[in-house]
């Protein structure tokens, strides 16, 4: 299981990207960190700094079909840049083109709003997204783990980080099915 871990150069809620990375790692799979820009991104606890973390591929150079699942980390500031770039937005939409499993936690789902994959979809996410994710065609459910299989892709989403395991196990079935 080889997945892709998309994320902004800033802004990732840092325990919303180690937790599933090391649950695909632990689980035997190959997580690998796609950014928009080569380097290192710096991930937030909340509003502070955290840690640094090494980018392995930038998105518009690595093809969705280079992977078996993405994961999308929240974070506030994180989802709302990839959104505004086209590549990032491609990217997703790619894995639900082909079919692929993807997994996103807390403000993450406005990338797949963007994308255009929520449309006659159910997921969960941090509340304050509820009306986007109507607005965009889809339902959205306040649960600490929705599993929507009503569309070519499996969609895994959570609400926030008190969500993580329900979130990881859910995304490592899934994903393990591969």
């Amino acid at each position: 299981m080889k997945a892709a871990f998309l994320v902004a150069p800033e802004g990732v809620e840092q325990v919303e990207l180690t937790e599933p990375w090391k649950a695909v790692a632990d689980a035997g799979g190959t997580p690998r960190l796609v950014s928009t820009r080569p380097g290192r991104v710096q991930a937030f606890h909340h509003l502070d700094k955290a840690g640094t973390f090494p980018v392995d591929e930038v998105v518009g150079r690595t093809p969705a079909a280079d992977y078996d699942g993405l994961v999308l980390p929240g974070g506030v500031a994180n989802p709302d840049a990839l959104r505004t770039d086209p590549d990032a937005v491609s990217f997703v939409a790619d894995f639900f083109a082909a079919g692929r499993p993807v997994a996103a936690i807390c403000h993450a789902p406005w990338v797949l709003v963007e994308a255009d994959v929520v449309r006659g979809r159910t997921l969960t996410s941090w509340p304050s997204l509820r009306t986007d994710i109507r607005n965009a065609g889809g339902t959205w459910v306040d649960e600490e783990v929705h599993l929507c299989t009503a569309g070519p892709s499996t969609l895994i989403t959570s609400r926030r980080p008190d969500d993580l395991q329900a979130f990881c196990a859910t995304l490592l079935k899934e994903f393990g099915t591969l």
